[in-house]
């Protein structure tokens, strides 16, 4: 049950050490190097950016933060061309459409004496404060942390994925802790909100970002701090087959996969094992639970080549889907086009995946889109596609082919 929200004059925690053991009652296991991190957070009233690969628990941070404070939790999630509207504040169009038409009467009265329509106009115009204000006016995350009432903290999601234009945009919202909108004026939060900014460093952030925050790289933990977490929520998994299999996670981080196992994924990997009643680690069951913690088929295929060398040495590990309890005939199974992967002579490796961070850092480029990018001014994108490449032109030939016979 989150703690009663803390007075605004009441330090959230008394030391750092006071940081360790909520952060622990509440199932959040940290070092000494994260805590002072928070603890800083909380007394210098300054944003932090936690960057670090994926399910490491930057995200769950924020969330026992909020638990462990009291403090409602507002979450920006970043995407690729998300705009300020999204991030800040939008108007209300359809309810000012709605008390345009109740008031309608009024503002025919308002203009009845008018001697000229540009008098009435004006007359209009005088009362644009009264449909541009507080009334109408729809808050997004940012502008809900800073002029809301009550203590929140702010999560601000996976940054990276934004384009550079909502970094610009933050930046007045994490140095001054204030949002302004034009129409109306100035908000500046009463009540600090902190700030919590994740990255899996798809792209590299902006020096003018990172100088606005505290800033700590979360990587993979050791093997002691990785077991801790696991025991802690409660995944039923014996505590000797719960080391081994963190000893196993570990190992296929040192593999060369496209994405390596989280902690979160270590944890449901234990899970799924104790719901299977395992009480010790068999390649057999690996084999076939491999998929909870390795989501491309490459990684799974170089992860069982070294399953049977993390777990036994001396046994063999069978193929997926290919282990028949009780059965004692033989299968003949010939897998050399199996999903369009081929066999080629010793010294030959199949090239690798395309990688994923290459992909995005090439999309996150400046000036990467043309005058005709969906949304900007112009005729339309100027690197069309060439004409007859397309299905339609090969049936075209086929029809000609036949009319020529």
């Amino acid at each position: 049950m989150p703690a009663t929200p803390q007075p605004p004059d009441t330090p959230a925690f008394a030391s750092v050490d006071d940081v360790v053991r909520r952060f622990a009652a509440d199932g959040y296991i940290t070092d000494q190097r994260l805590a002072t991190t928070v603890f800083l957070l909380t007394r210098l009233d300054k944003p932090v950016l936690l960057e670090g690969p994926a399910g490491v628990g930057k995200t769950e941070l924020a969330k026992t933060l909020a638990a462990v404070t009291g403090r409602r939790l507002l979450r920006l999630q970043c995407y690729e061309g998300q705009d300020e509207s999204r991030a800040l504040y939008e108007w209300d169009y359809g309810k000012q459409l709605l008390y345009t038409q109740m008031l309608r009467d009024k503002i025919g009265d308002l203009t009845a004496d008018a001697p000229d329509l540009a008098a009435a106009v004006q007359r209009i115009e005088e009362q644009d404060s009264v449909f541009f204000s507080d009334r109408f006016l729809a808050p997004r995350p940012l502008l809900d942390a800073v002029r809301g009432e009550h203590p929140a903290v702010l999560l601000i999601d996976e940054v990276d994925r934004a384009d550079e234009a909502l970094e610009a945009v933050l930046l007045e919202c994490l140095a001054e802790y204030q949002v302004s909108v034009p129409e109306i004026g100035t908000y500046t939060a009463k009540i600090p909100p902190y700030v919590v900014l994740t990255s899996n460093n798809t792209r590299d952030l902006s020096a003018a970002l990172k100088r606005r925050c505290l800033h700590l790289f979360l990587g993979y933990p050791d093997a002691e701090r990785e077991l801790e977490i696991v025991r802690s929520k409660d995944t039923g998994l014996p505590e000797a087959t719960a080391r081994h299999l963190v000893q196993v996670v570990r190992g296929l981080r040192d593999l060369k996969l496209r994405k390596s196992p989280s902690i979160s994924e270590t944890v449901d990997w234990a899970r799924t094992l104790a719901v299977l009643g395992v009480d010790e680690l068999d390649p057999a069951v690996l084999a076939d639970t491999a998929n909870v913690v390795l989501k491309y088929e490459r990684d799974l295929h170089r992860a069982l080549d070294v399953l049977p060398r993390l777990i036994d040495p001396n046994r063999v590990l069978p193929e997926p889907g290919h282990r028949h309890d009780g059965d004692d005939h033989h299968h003949d199974h010939h897998h050399d086009h199996h999903h369009g992967h081929h066999h080629h002579g010793p010294g030959h490796e199949e090239p690798d995946e395309v990688d994923g961070r290459a992909v995005r850092a090439a999309m996150d480029r400046q000036g990467r889109h043309d005058e005709g990018y969906y949304g900007a001014p112009g005729a339309g994108p100027t690197n069309r596609p060439a004409a007859g490449g397309g299905q339609g032109a090969r049936a075209f030939a086929a029809i000609a082919r036949r009319r020529a016979d």
